[in-house]
């Protein structure tokens, strides 16, 4: 049996792990903005200043090197841009290990708004508190209570441009599921949930038997207020399922079939949806044609999404396909097939039409000459 020196030693070894981990995301962090600030000096060089093509080309690098979406390489970015505008005692505790990347950037966004003489005094404030012990939403709340009180009227301006970008999204999830989230001002989706909540009391107390949870019951309340119609009547949208060849040939198959953009599938029916479009695949592979217009569209279009997955092709990149675009280019002789089309989030086909960047094959050339194969 181990004895309890052996047991806690274990631990211990743990902890110097996650600091090794903090004080290497905190090396990461300054690397991204030196590698940012050799590209902008570059850039300045070759008389391009258009300052938001300037970064997206650094993101779409920062994308491939940190092996993760536009998105969050444009965080990451600004994580190590904003640690040296102000924030010097948080920049030194994740240098030490004391603070994780989940921690930092939680204090990074909440003084996002804030200019580096204000971010300044946020960080001296923020440096009275032990702040390795708080957990990353109390550090968050700590943050942004303090960044309103040391700007006031700047906080104000920030809270009234979160609610003109109130919106919705929709995202896949596990078995055949989806999560749509909506991004409200608060007293809105309070209201909206206190109905949810209220339709919940409102069956219990009636005369139908309670045959489901408290859950169920709020989610089919939410389809029918948002549809019009009950969460059992058939869904006015044709999906795409992609089938194995194997699954035709053999009904024992294991294999099973998949929504593009939302995974593996097994309980659609024709009773869930008005319409399908059932699209073979080989080896995971759709099998397709080719078109000579110089768009996507179509079946066509229809081919290159659900292969793709309907997720954009570039490495580290999970994006909803927005774009079509020529693996090589229209202008340079590339045809509008299956073969030669690939899925792209706007971020990534955007980036690509400027200087310095191109495609090789199956493979992404960045400025610099770095190459990464696409996802296909």
């Amino acid at each position: 049996m181990p004895s309890r020196e052996e047991r806690a030693a274990g631990f211990a070894r743990i902890e110097r792990l996650v600091a090794l981990r903090n004080r290497i995301d905190a090396e990461i962090a300054e690397e991204v903005r030196a590698a940012a600030q050799r590209e902008v000096e570059a850039r300045l060089e070759e008389a391009l200043v258009d300052p938001e093509r300037v970064e997206a080309s650094i993101v779409g690098q920062l994308g491939f090197a940190l092996r993760v979406s536009p998105t969050r390489a444009r965080t990451q970015l600004r994580l190590a841009r904003d640690l040296h505008a102000g924030l010097d005692n948080v920049r030194e505790a994740f240098a030490a290990g004391e603070l994780d990347e989940r921690r930092v950037a939680a204090i990074v966004a909440a003084g996002r708004h804030l200019d580096p003489t204000p971010r300044a005094e946020l960080d001296r404030r923020l440096s009275l508190h032990d702040l390795p012990l708080l957990g990353v939403r109390r550090i968050a709340d700590l943050a942004r209570t303090v960044a309103a009180a040391v700007a006031p009227e700047t906080f104000a301006e920030r809270a009234r441009a979160a609610r003109r970008d109130r919106h919705v999204t929709i995202s896949p999830a596990e078995d055949g599921m989806a999560l749509i989230r909506a991004l409200l001002p608060m007293e809105q989706a309070i209201t909206c949930y206190a109905a949810l909540c209220k339709a919940v009391t409102e069956h219990w107390v009636g005369a139908e038997p309670v045959t489901r949870t408290r859950g169920q019951i709020m989610a089919d309340t939410l389809v029918e207020r948002l549809t019009g119609q009950s969460a059992t009547t058939p869904a006015q949208v044709e999906i795409q399922v992609l089938v194995p060849l194997e699954s035709l040939l053999d009904p024992d198959s294991p294999l099973p079939a998949e929504i593009p953009g939302f995974g593996p599938t097994a309980l659609l029916d024709e009773a869930t949806c008005v319409g399908w479009r059932r699209l073979v695949t080989r080896d995971g592979i759709v099998i397709g044609g080719d078109s000579r217009r110089r768009a996507f569209g179509g079946v066509l279009a229809d081919w290159i999404r659900a292969r793709d997955r309907g997720r954009c092709t570039e490495p580290g990149c999970d994006a909803p396909i927005e774009h079509l675009d020529h693996r090589r280019r229209w202008s340079e002789g590339g045809v509008t097939s299956l073969e030669n089309g690939r899925g792209a989030c706007a971020f990534h086909n955007q980036v690509r039409e400027q200087a310095g960047w191109s495609m090789e094959g199956a493979a992404t050339v960045t400025p610099t000459g770095r190459r990464y194969a696409l996802r296909l």
